[in-house]
This record gives structure tokens, C-alpha cells and sequence, in this order.
């Protein structure tokens, strides 16, 4: 009976995770429909919520347009330098990666008056159910599109082209992909936090103003960016994550496996079951009880347990003999404890930045107390506790690695990543909720509900912090397994592009070799100098949003008052202006470091082998620093707003105010970015090999 079914499975394993990929989609729009029957509050709470729309609309369709001119200038490159599928492989990644984004940003911006009403009429658990709904639309989003892109991307082009053209062509999705992710990221990050930081060092430390204070110029602003931000921008940087490593696991297995086409059906199964798993995830938090944070971490445990038990028949029946890897025989068993490795890595993630993150454990509490003492020591506390949190997550990478590449070589690393990215749809509806409870609470105080209202939206907004610092954490885990997929990829599709050509491969990739060297530092600098431009264009915007609060507050002394109307479109055009302008420079920079590399005869594909190795190596550990080092400074703040040595208003505030300033473009504009720009500088190395090669 094996047989059989694994025919069965191995004929129809990609269509299956597109039928999967549909019902994930299909669920994602049940959900909208739930979501749009709530009540949406009083009048004054759907104004709040309709400026909020019009600002973060506004700013994506900008965004779109300008991202949009450079997207078809790549496509022409590719069109006739490269060759015609892959170009159109990127127009479909950049397409469904903008769309996973826009889409969630829809649904969260409509969602977050919803939140408010139901944590006042209704209780904090159905406030709770509102939000992670509004997540999860965006959750499975990302993974229905992207499952569904790649799937119906690769179907077609195998017809038409023959399967190894159609796995090549895959990687102009994954360009795709990644480049508008960057962008996204970017753009995002530096409109949500030059709003954030204005906002808070002008409205908290000199006015003396409560957090969303209406009488703010730059609230607005401030709760539009967090929906640009963390929600249109983290969604369309996993769906690249997450295409990414699928199509990574699909060339590894073109490349390193023998004669095996299972080895290419496998990692759409595992996400198609994935899918399946991140339903049964959403269903516990409709129907369970309890505490948020407990509530929505069985969520995740729930999605793993089912994709867990799922994948074990999947990989027997698609492998009931086992297969050759790298002249290895390797046992169904092997390649199922490799996509386990994955899923244990997503909660052993979840539970390290959990624990450095949150305001219920000694790192977040440690900074609060520094706080005491100044602004300086909070500073000093908050570089310190993320330098000390890349510790713990880096040293799982390793093993997760060695754990994989035992169990099944450099297609056990990719199966183990696959299985990790797989998790998304249940991860991401974490991300997404964080934003959405976070402008429930500056609706309920802007509408001057009740302080019991904000008390319970404010109960979920400190919960998202962590989800978001979480989500962003696996993110970046999941990036660094994933670059190190394409690092194979690269040398692997290097040595058949240079045998194939009849010439020997004796392309050196030591240590002991200078150049590698070399292309060790150059990739070592571009996380550094990437974050730079990132941290100066949040500088430069939030600059100018401060001037502008200060200016409306002092030509308009009634604002503080009440007796005058802040201009909030002053500052809403003040950042997305900013931010499409400081976007392009960064999220350009990894195209031309590889370029420029390839393009130099004296350094040419061994050097560029070292600079993907060195990028994924800083980036990942300044990553990881920066995204901890913010969520924690963030949840520090919120911890003595909980009246906690002295409060909101005394010393130790301010201190906190300051340091949550610094940590913002930490967490949410440099840090993230990494990711997907680590994976664009591997994905054009790749690319690239058969031009300048």
C-alpha cells in the first residue's frame, strides 16, 4: 500500500498545498467578514479610525507608485539580460508580496475601532478574539499567497519550459519578493518611527502629554506608521522570508538530491499541512480562555502539534524507500526529524525573546530600574541587554544546523527551514495583532472613553510588544537558516554553471584563500552601513517632525488647551514624504554591493562567496541585538507606566521615554530590514552567476 500513495502524493503534492493555499485564503476572508459585523464604535471612534485609514492608504498607494518605477526598471534588466520567466517571475514575488502587505494593512486599519468598542461594551477577551482576527487575516495572507504564487508559478512554467528552467526562474520571484520586502520594510519602519520618536519626545517629555493625546499634532501619524509599519511591512517581509525558503528548499533539492522529484514536492506538502496547522491555531483562540499572552502562545503551540503529526505520514508516503542525498542514502525518518528541528526552533525563538522582551522577566524590569538613575543608564542597560540576547538564539541556529545538515546534509537545513517558515501563518497573526490593539488604545483615548477601557487595551498593547519583538526575532532566525540555504544554492548553481560550460571547478572557498577574506569584511561592513542610512532617515524625519509639533504648539498655544484643533495632516505628509525619499538609498545599497563585486575582475564569485557568508554572519547578530534591544526598551517604559519606581511622569519615566525613543527605529526600522536584505544579496548573487561568470 506505500506504493501507491506515495505516488499519489508525489503526482499530486503541489497541487494539494494550492488547494491548501486556497483554503487558507478563503479562511483569511471568512475572517474579514467576522471582523467587518463588529460594531465599529460612536461616531467620534469611527472619525478617529477613518483618519487613520485615509493616512496609511494614502501613504501605501505612494509607496506602491514609487516602488512601482523601480520594479519595472529591474524587469526590463532581467527581461533582456537574464531571460524572460524569470522576469516574470519577479513581477509575480513583487506583485503578491505588495498585496499580502496592502491587503493586512486594510484589514488591521478597519479592525482597531473594533478593538476599542469590544474591550468597552463587550469584555477583554472578546477585545482579544477582535484583534488576533484582524492578525491572523494578514497571517494567512502571507502564507496562501506566497504557497500559492511559487505553486502556481512552478506548475506552469515546468509545462511550458521543463522543470530545471522552471526551478532556475524561481529565483526572480525570490528577488521579487525580497526587494519590494526591503522597501516595504524601510519605508514602513522610517514612517512609523519618525512619527513615533516626534511624537513622544515633543508630546510625553516637554508637554507633559498622556500617550495619543489628542491635543498631539503627530498622533495621528504615530497610529497610522504603526500600521504601515508593523503590519503592511512585516507582512510583506515573511511572505519573502517565507517564498524565499521555499523556493531555497526546491533548488537544494534540484541540486543535491538524486534523481528524487520528491525532493522538490516535499516543501510545498510541508506548507500546505502548515496552513491547515495555523487554521487549527486560530480556532484555539476563538474558542480557548485565559490570560492573553497564554492564550495566544497555545495558538502556536496548537498550529505546531498539528503540523508535527501531519508531516510524519507526508514524509513517509513521498519517501517510502528513502533517498540519496550528496551520494548519501537517507531514511524517511531522517528527513522527518529535520522538519521537526524546524518547528522546535519556532517555539525555542519564541521562548528566548519572550523572555528578553517582556515586561514579566528580569531584563525588562532590569533596564526599568535603571531608568532610576538617569537617561544615560537606561541607554547603557538597553545596548547591553541586546547584545547579551544575540547570545542564546544564535547558539540554537548552530544547532539546529548541525542537528539538520546530520540528519539530511544541506537539503535537511533547507526541510528544516521550510518547516520553520511554515509556521508563519500563525506567527504572523501574533505580529499583525500588536499594531491593531496598539491604535485601540489611542482610539479609546483620543474618543475619551473611559480609563477602564484603555487600562484593558493597554493589557493587550503590552502583550503585542512582545508578540511584535517575537514575530521579528523568528524572522531573522529564520533568515539567517535561510541564507545559509542560498549560500549552498550559490555554490552549488556556481559549480553547474562552470562544469556545464566544460571547465573545471576549482573555485576555493577557505579560509586560508585572501580573497575570501576580503569578501568576508566587505559582506561584514553592509549590515553596518545598511543601518547606518537606516537610522540616519528615522534621525533626519523624526527631526522634523519635533520642529513641526513645536511649531504648531507654540503659533496655537490653545492646542494644549483644547481650544484649538491640531493640524495632523501637516505631520502625516511630513513623514511620508521622508520616508519614500530616505528609503531608496539603503534598500538599494545590496544590489550595488553585489554588483560591484561580481563586476570587479580582481574579485569576481570567490570573494562574492565571502560576502554573502559575511553578511549573513553581522547581520544576523546586529539583528538580533537591535530588534530585542528596542522591544525591550519599549516594554521597560510600559513597565514603569504601570506605576513602578514612580510612574508615569517622574524621572525614571522620562529616562524610559527617552530610551523607548532610541529603541524604536531599533526594532522597527534598522533591525528588521536585515532580513530581507540579507536574502537579496544572496538571491543576486545566485542570479547573477550566468552574466557576469
Amino acid at each position: 500500500m506505500t506504493l501507491p500513495l506515495a505516488f499519489d502524493i508525489l503526482q499530486s503534492g503541489v497541487r494539494l498545498s494550492l488547494i491548501c493555499a486556497v483554503i487558507g485564503l478563503g479562511c483569511a476572508f471568512l475572517l474579514i467578514t467576522v471582523i467587518l459585523r463588529c460594531s465599529p464604535g460612536n461616531e467620534r471612534m469611527r472619525q478617529i479610525s477613518g483618519a487613520v485609514q485615509e493616512g496609511a492608504k494614502a501613504y501605501l498607494n505612494r509607496q506602491v507608485m514609487t516602488i512601482s518605477v523601480i520594479a519595472v526598471i529591474i524587469f526590463f534588466l532581467l527581461f533582456f539580460f537574464k531571460d524572460h520567466p524569470t522576469a516574470f517571475g519577479f513581477l509575480i514575488g513583487a506583485f503578491c508580496s505588495l498585496a499580502a502587505g496592502y491587503i493586512g494593512m486594510r484589514i488591521a486599519v478597519v479592525a482597531n475601532a473594533r478593538v476599542t468598542q469590544a474591550a468597552a461594551s463587550q469584555t477583554r477577551t472578546a477585545a482579544l478574539r477582535v484583534a488576533f482576527n484582524g492578525g491572523a487575516v494578514t497571517g494567512l495572507l502571507v502564507v496562501g499567497l506566497a504557497l500559492l504564487a511559487v505553486g502556481t508559478f512552478y506548475h506552469f512554467a515546468r509545462n511550458m519550459i521543463g522543470n530545471d528552467l522552471a526551478v532556475r526562474s524561481l529565483v526572480g520571484l525570490a528577488l521579487g519578493a525580497s526587494l519590494i520586502s526591503v522597501f516595504a520594510r524601510l519605508g514602513g519602519g522610517i514612517y512609523t518611527k519618525a512619527a513615533d520618536v516626534g511624537a513622544d519626545l515633543v508630546g510625553k517629555i516637554e508637554s507633559g502629554l498622556e500617550e495619543d493625546d489628542p491635543r498631539n499634532p503627530a498622533t495621528i501619524a504615530d497610529n497610522v506608521g504603526d500600521n504601515v509599519g508593523d503590519c503592511a511591512g512585516m507582512a510583506a517581509d515573511v511572505f519573502e522570508t517565507y517564498a524565499v525558503s521555499l523556493i531555497g528548499a526546491i533548488l537544494v533539492g534540484v541540486l543535491t538530491v538524486t534523481n528524487a522529484p520528491a525532493a522538490v514536492v516535499y516543501p510545498f506538502v510541508l506548507g500546505g499541512i502548515s496552513v491547515l496547522g495555523a487554521i487549527c491555531g486560530i480556532l484555539f483562540v476563538n474558542f480557548g480562555g485565559g490570560k492573553p499572552a497564554g492564550v495566544l502562545m497555545g495558538a502556536v503551540g496548537m498550529s505546531a502539534l498539528v503540523s508535527a503529526v501531519l508531516f510524519w505520514p507526508a514524509t513517509h508516503q513521498l519517501f517510502p524507500n528513502g533517498v540519496e542525498i550528496a551520494g548519501k542514502m537517507r531514511s524517511p525518518t531522517d528527513l522527518y526529524f529535520a522538519s521537526l528541528i524546524g518547528l522546535l526552533m519556532t517555539g525555542i525563538v519564541v521562548v528566548i525573546t519572550n523572555y528578553y522582551t517582556s515586561m514579566h522577566y528580569k531584563p525588562v524590569q532590569k533596564i526599568a530600574r535603571a531608568s532610576e538613575t538617569g537617561h544615560a543608564t537606561n541607554i547603557i542597560a538597553g545596548l547591553a541587554l541586546g547584545q547579551h540576547a544575540t547570545a542564546l538564539p544564535v547558539g540554537f541556529i548552530g544547532i539546529a544546523i548541525l542537528l539538520s545538515y546530520n540528519f539530511a546534509g544541506l537539503y535537511g537545513i533547507a526541510v528544516a527551514v521550510m518547516a520553520m517558515l511554515s509556521m508563519a501563518g500563525i506567527i504572523i497573526s501574533l505580529d499583525a495583532f500588536g499594531p491593531i490593539t496598539d491604535n485601540a488604545g489611542g482610539i479609546a483615548v483620543m474618543s475619551n472613553l473611559p480609563k477602564e477601557v484603555r487600562a484593558a487595551t493597554d493589557e493587550l498593547d503590552a502583550v503585542g510588544n512582545t508578540m511584535k519583538a517575537v514575530t521579528k526575532g523568528y524572522a531573522i532566525a529564520s533568515a539567517g537558516l535561510a541564507a545559509l540555504v542560498l549560500f549552498g544554492s550559490y555554490v552549488e548553481e556556481l559549480k553547474a554553471h562552470i562544469t556545464s560550460n566544460g571547465q573545471p571547478f576549482d573555485f576555493q572557498f577557505s579560509l586560508t584563500e585572501p580573497k575570501v577574506i576580503i569578501g568576508l569584511f566587505i559582506g561584514g561592513l553592509l549590515p553596518f552601513i545598511f543601518t547606518a542610512f537606516s537610522m540616519d532617515a528615522v534621525g533626519k524625519a523624526a527631526g522634523a517632525v519635533v520642529r513641526e509639533v513645536r511649531r504648531q504648539i507654540q503659533a496655537k498655544p490653545g492646542i494644549l488647551t483644547g481650544a484649538d484643533t491640531p493640524d495632523y495632516g501637516t505631520c502625516v505628509d511630513i513623514v511620508t514624504k521622508a520616508a519614500l525619499r530616505e528609503m531608496i538609498v539603503p534598500a538599494l545599497l545590496p544590489l550595488a554591493f553585489v554588483i560591484l563585486v561580481a563586476v570587479i575582475p580582481q574579485l569576481g564569485p570567490v570573494v562574492l562567496g565571502g560576502v554573502l557568508v559575511g553578511t549573513i554572519v553581522t547581520g544576523l547578530f546586529v539583528a538580533i541585538a537591535m530588534t530585542s534591544g528596542g522591544g525591550a526598551w519599549d516594554n521597560a517604559k510600559k513597565y514603569i507606566e504601570e506605576g513602578h519606581y514612580g510612574g508615569k511622569g517622574s524621572p525614571a519615566h522620562a529616562a524610559a521615554v527617552t530610551g523607548d525613543t532610541v529603541g524604536d527605529p531599533y526594532k522597527d526600522t534598522a533591525g528588521p530590514a536585515i532580513n530581507p536584505m540579507i536574502k537579496v544579496v544572496n538571491i543576486v548573487a545566485i542570479l547573477i552567476i550566468p552574466i557576469f561568470f
